[in-house]
């Protein structure tokens, strides 16, 4: 689409801001409209949550120490939450993939609507998904004991940094949906993102690593992500006089991965969906 193609009217920023939030929130209701015919992704999906809850929480709860004492399942939350949250790079990776292989992206891209529009639409759907899956762990957390107990606002604080990350890694996975040749493809990237998980203070404390896969570990996105929110929920674990900058301060480090993220990968993710098909 050339400059002289576009309508006056949203030609100011304010008139384009307007005119890809309002294509972006079409293709966030095309989204949900896929989901009302595929009941079935959707529960197994919302169910995940608490299957993890129930699972971890009750086969590692007895067989791992809490570093400073305390109980393993309120320590184990917010790396659950954590795994729920990198769940969006999987998620997105594969639906834009699959509108990639059956063409919907060449169509998407002859239309007169915004170049943001696309990815907007799987990131913002993707959003709603993952909040309701946060609040379905949260709930099975609560029936097993899991408790925030450091105050209202930080436990706010604590979900608004699950879902700033989780916005951001959607990015991420819009963009190399956008870069893999096929459905195929992607299904086997999205193995790597396990190692993501594991490779963090989720599950065990890091000062057991050997140096090297320690230094990795605390320097993982989502381990800064997981500490930000033991400290703000109050659970135990929190890391202190640790050698890594993002586990000193976890929360400014959560929100500059976030941001940063944010910034590489939205560009990134607009630049390829336009040059898609070229």
């Amino acid at each position: 689409m050339t400059a002289e193609s576009i309508p006056v009217a949203r030609r100011t920023p304010v008139a384009r801001l307007r005119w890809a939030v309002a294509d972006g929130l079409v293709l966030v209701g095309r989204e949900f409209s896929r989901l009302r015919q595929e009941p079935g992704s959707l529960i197994a999906a919302l169910i995940f949550p608490a299957v993890m809850v129930l699972l971890f929480g009750y086969v590692f709860g007895s067989a791992i120490l809490v570093p400073g004492g305390g109980d393993y399942r309120a320590y184990l939350m917010p790396g659950l939450f954590a795994m729920v949250t990198v769940s969006s790079v999987v998620a997105v990776i594969q639906r834009v993939a699959g509108d990639v292989s059956r063409g919907l992206m060449g169509r998407f891209r002859s239309m007169p609507m915004s170049r943001i529009a696309v990815p907007f639409g799987h990131t913002a759907s993707d959003l709603v998904g993952g909040l309701l899956s946060i609040v379905i762990m949260a709930v099975a957390g609560l029936l097993v004991g899991w408790r925030a107990s450091d105050g209202l606002l930080n436990a706010l604080a604590g979900f608004g940094l699950l879902v700033l990350m989780r916005y951001a890694l959607s990015w991420v996975g819009c963009y190399f949906g956008l870069r893999v040749p096929n459905e195929q493809v992607a299904q086997q990237l999205t193995l790597l993102v396990m190692p993501v998980t594991v490779l963090s203070n989720a599950f065990v404390p890091t000062d057991g690593l050997p140096g090297w896969l320690r230094f990795i570990a605390e320097w993982n996105p989502l381990s800064a992500l997981i500490a930000a929110c033991r400290e703000l929920f109050g659970n135990p674990g929190t890391v202190t006089g640790s050698h890594a900058w993002p586990m000193d301060h976890p929360v400014a480090a959560t929100v500059l991965w976030s941001v940063g993220l944010l910034v590489v990968f939205v560009p990134l993710s607009v630049r390829s969906f336009q040059r898609k098909g070229r």
